[in-house]
């Protein structure tokens, strides 16, 4: 009987793709969706669909004993919400109640729980020069990256979870919607960066995440931390670069000030709030935007998960906006 496997968060972005690196290495996969997710994207795949119940462990121990998988990745979570206490509840409470009910419903046949963090737990840094590595102190300058940071602690102080965290940067490919917009800006010519301040970016392609997510399920590893992007590190201007090569657009550059977006991502959370939502620009956001050095080390994980990213920035673009032109998303 083949090995099954959970992840959750299966009908967003970074899910589907470890869907697919699931089935290509042979496994059973379990999708757990919200209620009222669209998953007609995952339709075509021969895998079994369940809705959790984060909030209630005794259930969710009992929904993961009937399923019977083995491994769980945990893709689940929020990066919009309104406070830190909802991020808190959702990328902390509900990763440690489902790490809870994995090992009181499934107990020893458990053998691995993967949780997608993210960079933003650590932080960036200030000196260009420098590298961030998984030794480093934590600064996250987001809400979100504290409920990340939150989550990798809580979990790690869990008696016997057969635990790996994989903390991606930038995560960019087919079906993301955030860099999308710029990608969109670009491909109609339009090129806009907040200030001036020079920058050290780092990306990784979402297939290389998911292949080292699958490869990790298979590490004798318990309990620790890798970062992951694709070990390179880019100036501000390449992305739009590669991208307008690949496109074959010219564009105008333009530098807001950052006072200017400051108060335009002001403007944004009030009229979102209203709605009762979390627009993808506001003010905390560009913490992280703005930020001087998001580089990282990745040889940790070269060393224990054989990681080794198939895409640069370049390929994973052309990549990805071939399947944006293919599917009118630009």
């Amino acid at each position: 009987m083949k090995e099954r496997i959970l992840i959750t968060g299966a009908s967003g972005f970074i899910g589907f793709h470890l869907i697919e690196a699931a089935l290509s290495r042979g496994f059973t996969v379990y999708a757990a969706v919200r209620a009222g997710s669209d998953v007609q994207h995952l339709k075509g795949y021969d895998i079994g669909f369940c809705e959790l119940n984060y909030t209630n462990v005794e259930l969710l121990a009992k929904q993961l004993e009937e399923i019977g998988c083995q491994y769980i990745i945990h893709a689940a979570g929020t990066t919009r919400t309104g406070s830190q206490e909802a991020y808190n509840a959702i990328n902390a409470g509900y990763a440690v109640n489902l790490a809870r009910a994995a090992m009181q419903g499934l107990g020893s046949k458990l053998l691995k729980f993967v949780f997608i963090s993210s960079l933003a737990a650590l932080g960036p840094l200030n000196n260009r020069e420098m590298l961030i590595t998984e030794e480093i102190v934590p600064a996250p300058v987001t809400a979100y990256g504290r409920s990340k940071l939150l989550a990798e602690r809580q979990l790690q102080v869990l008696p016997l979870l057969p635990l790996i965290i994989l903390r991606p940067t930038a995560v960019y490919g087919p079906r993301e919607k955030d860099i999308l917009i710029i990608l969109r800006a670009i491909s109609r010519g339009m090129e806009a960066y907040i200030g001036k301040i020079e920058q050290q970016l780092s990306f990784v392609y979402v297939k290389d995440l998911a292949s080292v997510a699958i490869n990790a399920l298979c590490t004798e590893l318990s309990g620790v931390a890798f970062n992951i992007s694709d070990g390179r590190s880019y100036g501000q201007y390449e992305l739009a670069e590669f991208s307008k090569q690949i496109l074959n657009r010219k564009t105008w550059r333009l530098h807001v000030p950052h006072g200017m977006i400051k108060a335009l991502a002001f403007g944004m959370e009030r009229v979102y709030g209203w709605r009762g939502k979390t627009p993808a620009l506001n003010v905390e956001k560009l913490n992280e935007l703005t930020a001087v050095n998001w580089h990282c080390s990745i040889d940790k994980a070269k060393a224990a998960l054989g990681f080794c990213p198939r895409y640069t920035l370049e390929q994973g673009l052309r990549e990805t906006l071939h399947w944006y032109r293919q599917h009118n998303w630009i």
